[in-house]
């Protein structure tokens, strides 16, 4: 099944964006991602057929990048940090807190779909280590009891939408600098990004 009509406009207004047709292949990536919660083979057939490579190239690329999901994601996606920073400022604790009480190891969902745990590398928060992201959304200076609380929050609450500043406010600790984002479009640039996840929506 192709996608649909209003997919297909907002890929053909992406594609626009560029010079090369080929140059819109990451934002396309996520609006694919949008679509299934992660990199059908559907989607890679249409991204083809859109900006003319070959399907091999689309799935080079959306292998390559870790924000790419080749499986379906749950509702909330996970992600500490390991890096040295966070390392040496606990993170492994929050890592053990987080997966006790998901029960999940790296790279796996639970069966309801709501949660998926990833250990990552540095996610550019440095200065508030150890930091964790909710489906992209950065949270700094977590303590293990904190993201417990944090993810039973998730549990209980379902939010529809997770908001940065909203989550640093009920659990964070040390932030190293403001991370809100005024546009609604995207999380990085003004084009569909992390929408999978709606991360990048204001909270109203």
């Amino acid at each position: 099944m192709s996608w649909e009509t209003e997919r297909l406009e907002k890929a053909k207004q992406i594609i626009e964006m560029y010079p090369q047709k080929r140059s819109a292949l990451g934002p396309l990536l996520y609006l694919a991602q949008d679509k299934d919660g992660y990199i059908s083979n559907e989607s890679i057939v249409e991204i083809s057929g859109l900006i003319g490579i070959t399907e091999v190239q689309v799935q080079s690329v959306a292998s390559f990048y870790s924000m790419y999901k080749q499986e379906p994601t749950g509702k909330f996606l996970l992600s500490v940090c390991k890096s040295i920073s966070c390392e040496i400022s606990n993170s492994s604790d929050v890592i053990n807190s987080v997966k006790n009480f998901t029960g999940l190891s790296n790279n796996e969902t639970d069966d309801e779909n709501f949660f998926t745990y990833e250990s990552v590398e540095c996610i550019g928060a440095c200065g508030g280590a150890p930091a964790i992201q909710i489906n992209y959304e950065t949270v700094e200076g977590l303590t293990p009891d904190k993201a417990v609380d944090l993810c039973k929050w998730l549990k209980e609450e379902e939010p529809e939408i997770v908001v940065a500043d909203e989550l640093q406010d009920k659990f964070g600790g040390v932030k190293s600098f403001d991370w809100a984002i005024a546009d609604n479009n995207g999380a990085t640039s003004p084009v569909p990004g992390f929408q999978t996840y709606d991360t990048s929506k204001e909270k109203k």
